[in-house]
């Protein structure tokens, strides 16, 4: 990637992001630029899990050599399954409000 300009920006954190993000070593400038990067792309998604589907996550992508590409079949694929779902669910509720 071609060398960028960068802007000097003044931030906010609360006590404990600060502390937990100075404990972990993280850039804290490049993790910014990482999530900004994130957030204006269209192709990008960022999921909220529990803790064990994040060590699940990274224990599979960091021993098979996998990488957000060859997992994304998978979420296409689970996402089919979640809607699939929700109709049937929504169905099956009209049908008890029809009852009514």
């Amino acid at each position: 990637m071609p060398q960028q300009n960068l802007k000097r920006v003044s931030l906010m954190l609360r006590e404990d992001q600060y502390s937990k993000i100075h404990e972990s070593g993280i850039n804290l400038s490049g993790l910014i630029r990482d999530l900004i990067d994130d957030y204006l792309s269209d192709f990008k998604i960022t999921l909220s899990v529990t803790e064990e589907t994040r060590e699940l996550y990274d224990l599979i992508i960091s021993n098979t050599g996998s990488n957000d590409e060859d997992l994304e079949q998978y979420l296409k694929d689970s996402l089919k399954l979640l809607l699939r779902d929700k109709i049937k669910n929504m169905q099956s509720l009209e049908k008890e409000l029809l009852k009514k």
